[in-house]
């Protein structure tokens, strides 16, 4: 595959006093790597200097580490000062490529983004995943990767990491789908089915939740560089309801990664059947599918075209809408209540409907959370991405680049 590979760092036995000093030299080349992404402008050596109590020197030899790597560019020096011209630094363009993936019930996608943000490639492919063969829909997946890494590779590019994003139960130290009710998967080895060949040879493959991957990506402006807003409750709509919880840019896992079933929270415990078994799960109620069957409209219609029936007054598909709300509402209330969150972030297939849903929500959650005469619940759409997950997970897969430069200065000797 035409400059996609990766190299592997190579390790000697060092003395123990060696050993010490290569530790803390890649502890602070993490450190250095790490404020240049996260910095909302170029960066100078004195600013980094600085910023983190390193010596001038030392700056200037890690910098010169990271340049040689391609993880950092310089540009030309800027003046308007006395003395010498600082020379900018920022993240490098078109050198190392992260490559998220999505498999949802009706669409699959996947992106691939250089270390400043820039898309080097991307695609997007309709299908019906729902209650499929595994194997077949994810050597579909594999297809999709290979295509969007040559395609990468042609810029010169290098993949460091892949990231597979899946809508169910993941067991993320062993890669494994636990459960995907939508999909009808269970105990699926992603890696496995895509096979050896789908990305180049020494490449991980991370398999993660979807709404944990859109929440990361929700959570950083750029990879490395954390958003303005880091402590949120994404919840996004597809033909399921998922969720994540983010704390000051960290998305919570939990103990098994598991974090964030909303869709699968009771409304009503008496209610219709849900695919996982249980009865009166949210989505069953705000789930995309669920509410189009409760507005009367085919089950291939968008959200886009629910939100024009519901604010056009068709009152099928409004009082669908407004049962969704009502059920969001709901969960939302009983999440705030529990982790003290004041941010809502509604993506995915909800973006449409945002206006329609918000008086609903923000009624449940005015009566139902104990410190709303304190604190108002802040409800908003996510930017407009078809994939989400596929963004999240292309900019988490560059994290390992970012976080650990040491490893990867090799790669374009």
């Amino acid at each position: 595959m035409p400059g996609a590979g990766v190299a592997a760092p190579t390790a000697g036995r060092p003395s123990s006093g060696a050993a010490r000093q290569s530790s803390l030299r890649e502890h602070n080349l993490a450190v250095i790597s790490q404020a240049i992404f996260a910095s909302p402008e170029p960066v100078s050596r004195a600013q980094l200097a600085a910023q983190t109590g390193m010596t001038r020197s030392t700056v200037s030899r890690l910098t010169e580490e990271l340049i040689a790597a391609r993880i950092v560019a310089e540009h030309h020096p800027t003046g308007g000062r006395p003395g010498r011209p600082a020379v900018p630094l920022t993240p490098a363009r078109g050198s190392f490529a992260g490559l998220g993936l999505q498999v949802n019930v009706d669409y699959m996608a996947g992106r691939v983004m250089d270390l400043t943000g820039a898309i080097l490639a991307e695609e997007y492919v309709e299908g019906d995943f729902e209650s499929s063969d595994a194997a077949a829909v994810l050597a579909r997946a594999a297809d999709l990767a290979r295509r969007l890494l040559e395609r990468a590779g042609a810029t010169g590019a290098r993949v460091a990491q892949a990231c597979l994003g899946l809508p169910g139960l993941v067991d993320a130290a062993s890669g494994r789908l636990l459960l995907a009710p939508n999909l009808g998967w269970h105990e699926v080895r992603p890696a496995e089915l895509m096979g050896a060949d789908a990305l180049p040879a020494g490449t991980a493959l991370v398999v993660d939740n979807d709404a944990n991957l859109a929440a990361y990506g929700l959570a950083n402006t750029a990879p490395g560089r954390s958003a303005p807003s880091s402590t949120f409750i994404y919840v996004g709509g597809d033909i399921g309801v998922g969720a994540a919880i983010v704390a000051e840019g960290t998305v919570v896992l939990g103990k098994h990664g598991w974090a964030g079933e909303i869709g699968h929270m009771a409304i009503e415990p008496a209610g219709p059947q849900c695919h996982c078994g249980a009865r009166g799960c949210l989505e069953r109620y705000a789930g995309k599918h669920a509410v189009l069957e409760a507005a009367g409209l085919p089950l291939e219609t968008s959200t886009a075209a629910l939100a024009e029936a519901a604010a056009s007054g068709y009152g099928a598909a409004r009082a669908a809408v407004e049962r969704a709300a009502w059920a969001l509402g709901i969960a939302l209330a009983g999440v705030v209540n529990l982790v003290d969150v004041d941010e809502v972030v509604l993506g995915a297939g909800y973006i449409p409907l945002v206006d329609l849903l918000r008086p609903g929500i923000e009624e449940q959650l005015r009566v139902r959370t104990l410190a709303s005469p304190w604190m108002r619940v802040l409800l908003r759409g996510a930017p407009a991405d078809p994939a989400p997950a596929a963004t999240g997970g292309a900019m988490r897969a560059l994290r390992t680049v970012i976080q650990q430069p040491a490893a990867w200065t090799g790669t374009f000797a």
